[in-house]
């Protein structure tokens, strides 16, 4: 029998593989024979993530995901120069912890357009004949907790994650024609850079009180990684349209 999870002959696009997710997942494709694209605005980390890939035939691109328009058409440059994509994961996101008082229309947008609105973007990208290789394709979303249960102060970004839910059921009927599987992950908190930075408006007690509500502990971005590649690969052949929940227990109580 065959690896299902083996991933040799395909070319996954990673969006936001300078850190976090993002660079567990191209490493983690990597490391399952896959060949990764890296996408990042930042481009310093986006070349260390490249670096530190397994095998060859890996490539990278430096881009700003606000500029909706011009997705399709580099996606279509990029699988000219280096081949025909067969998976696709949007991990690139941008967090928001601003209590609605003061919650401002060209915040959550900006939150908008790069956790949700690019991820339309890249679909539509994705779908083309000229970006997809035809057969096997595999899209993921990466979504949150927080577009499962509330919590103060994050009414934009959970607003930004809780409309990629029904993203995702609505292509996977659209695109399962196509040989595509459209599906979701769904972390908790996890030990990221974007976990830092929210991290900063807690306090020790506030800290504390969230690693507690995750019964195994703190995540990391390797279990996310591994999640996304199950996802990504013949394993998950049967699955989409579905949000795989992966938070250490923090929706279970």
């Amino acid at each position: 029998m065959s690896n299902p999870f083996d991933l040799s002959g395909r070319r996954i696009l990673v969006t936001g593989a300078a850190s976090g997710i993002g660079k567990a997942t191209a490493i983690a494709v990597s490391r399952l024979a896959g060949q990764v694209i890296g996408v990042d605005l930042d481009d310093k980390g986006l070349r260390d993530t490249i670096s530190n890939l397994e095998g060859t035939g890996h490539a990278s691109y430096s881009c700003d995901l606000r500029d909706l328009a011009s997705i399709r058409s580099w996606m279509i440059e990029l699988a000219a120069q280096h081949g025909l994509i067969q998976g696709l994961v949007h991990a690139a996101g941008l967090p928001c912890f601003v209590p609605l008082k003061v919650l401002e229309p060209e915040t959550y947008r900006d939150i908008f357009t790069i956790n949700t609105e690019a991820a339309l973007a890249l679909a539509r990208g994705f779908q083309s004949r000229k970006v997809f290789a035809g057969k096997s394709g595999s899209i993921v979303f990466i979504s949150s907790v927080m577009a499962l249960v509330g919590s103060p102060c994050v009414a934009a970004y959970s607003m930004s994650k809780a409309a990629l839910h029904g993203l995702t059921k609505s292509l996977a009927l659209e695109l399962a024609p196509q040989g595509i599987r459209v599906n979701c992950v769904a972390p908790g908190f996890i030990r990221t850079p974007m976990e830092k930075r929210v991290a900063k408006f807690w306090d020790e007690n506030q800290a504390a009180r969230i690693e507690a509500m995750h019964p195994l502990g703190w995540g990391e971005p390797e279990d996310i990684a591994n999640a996304i590649t199950f996802l990504l690969a013949n394993s998950a052949r049967w699955v989409t349209g579905s949000v795989l929940t992966v938070d250490g227990g923090y929706t279970a109580q």
